[in-house]
C-alpha cells in the first residue's frame, strides 16, 4: 500500500513537472496613444490586428518547438520592425532634421544580461543589434555611429536611412513643423515590445522604437534604457513599455514594477496599475505589458488605446486596440 502511494506521488510529481516545463506565454504591444474607433476605419483595424496576430503566431510556433525566450522576443519584434504600421524599424518616425533614428533594448530574466542600442540610422532591425550587444560585447548600451559600426562587425543587415522612409511618418513630421513643433501624441504611437515566458521557465523582454516625431539634439527616450523601458527578472517579471519616454525614465518605470512585486508583494497586475497611476499623476501618457514567472499577464495603459495581444499555452488568446475590448 505504502509503495503504491509513493509510486503515485512520484508519477504525480513527474506529470506536474512536465506540465510546468511545457507552459509558455507571449505578450506584445505595438504602441499606446490617442486613437479612436471613429478615426480608425475597419480596414486599418484589421490590418493592425492581422500583423499583431502574425507576430503572436510566430512566437507561439517557436515556443511550442522549445525555442528560448530571447530568440522568440527577437523574431517577434522583427515582424513588427519590418512592418510600416509601427514606429519601429521600417515605420520609424522622423526627427526634426528629417531622418530616422532608432533605439532598442533586450533583457534576460535568468541572467539579468541586457543589451541596447540608441540613435542608430542604418541597422535594419535594431533589436538584433541590441541582442548582439548583450551577447557579444562587454557593454550594455551602444549609441550612434559606434553602435552601427558594431552591428556591421556582427554581420547584421545594414540599410540606407531612406529604407525607413514612409510617407505617413514623413507627413506627420511636416504637420508638426507647420504647427510650430506642437506635439501630437498620435504621431508617436507604434513603439513595439515583446515579453516571453519560455518552456524552461525563463523570461525575456524586448522593446524597439523610432522615438518621437520631430525629436532634436539626439534625444533618446526610455526604450533603450534598461530599467526604464525594458526590464526582466525571473524572480519577479519581464516588462516592455511604450509612451512618453521622459516620464518613464524619471520613474525608472520598468524596474519599479519589478520592485513593487519584490518588496511590496504586489501581483504583476497590481504593480502595473500602480505604476501607470504614478505616470498619470506626473502628467505622462503611455502603456506597459508585463508577465510574471507563472505566465500571468498585465496590459495597462492610460491612453485611449494600445495595440496589444497575447497567447498562452492554455489556448487563451487576445488581440485588441482600444480600451474595453
Amino acid at each position: 500500500m505504502q509503495k503504491n502511494l509513493i509510486l503515485f506521488v512520484v508519477i504525480l510529481f513527474l506529470v506536474s513537472s512536465l506540465s510546468a516545463q511545457e507552459k509558455y506565454a507571449i505578450v506584445i504591444h505595438g504602441g499606446a496613444g490617442v486613437m479612436s474607433k471613429e478615426r480608425m476605419n475597419e480596414e486599418a483595424r484589421a490590418e493592425y490586428k492581422a500583423k499583431l496576430n502574425e507576430a503572436l503566431q510566430l512566437g507561439e510556433k517557436m515556443l511550442k518547438e522549445g525555442a528560448a525566450a530571447t530568440d522568440v522576443v527577437v523574431k517577434v519584434i522583427n515582424v513588427m520592425e519590418d512592418s510600416p504600421l509601427f514606429n519601429s524599424g521600417k515605420g520609424a518616425v522622423f526627427t526634426h532634421d528629417g531622418i530616422n533614428e532608432l533605439d532598442a533594448s533586450i533583457m534576460e530574466g535568468k541572467t539579468l544580461n541586457a543589451g541596447a542600442v540608441a540613435g542608430v540610422r542604418d541597422v535594419k532591425n535594431p533589436i538584433n543589434a541590441a541582442r548582439a550587444v548583450m551577447d557579444k560585447s562587454e557593454h550594455v548600451m551602444l549609441s550612434g555611429a559606434g553602435a552601427s559600426e558594431f552591428a556591421k562587425e556582427q554581420g547584421l543587415e545594414i540599410v540606407p536611412n531612406k529604407y525607413f522612409y514612409t510617407e505617413r511618418r514623413y507627413q506627420s513630421l511636416q504637420q508638426l513643423l507647420k504647427r510650430e513643433r506642437e506635439r501630437d501624441e498620435k504621431d508617436n504611437t507604434g513603439t513595439v515590445g515583446c515579453v516571453v515566458l519560455d518552456t524552461q521557465g525563463n523570461l525575456t523582454a524586448g522593446t524597439s522604437t523610432g522615438g518621437m516625431t520631430n525629436k532634436k539634439y539626439g534625444r533618446i527616450g526610455d526604450s533603450p534604457i534598461i530599467g526604464a523601458g525594458t526590464y526582466a527578472n525571473n524572480n519577479t517579471c519581464a516588462v516592455s513599455c511604450t509612451g512618453h519616454g521622459e516620464y518613464y525614465i524619471r520613474l525608472g518605470f520598468a524596474r519599479d514594477i519589478s520592485a513593487l512585486m519584490e518588496y511590496g508583494k504586489l501581483s504583476v497586475d497590481e504593480a502595473c496599475r500602480e505604476e501607470i497611476k504614478k505616470l498619470t499623476d506626473m502628467g505622462g501618457t503611455g502603456g506597459v505589458i508585463a508577465m510574471d514567472a507563472r505566465g500571468n499577464i498585465a496590459m495597462e495603459f492610460n491612453t485611449s488605446g494600445m495595440f496589444r495581444g497575447y497567447i498562452k499555452s492554455s489556448g487563451e488568446k487576445e488581440i485588441a486596440i482600444f480600451k474595453n475590448e
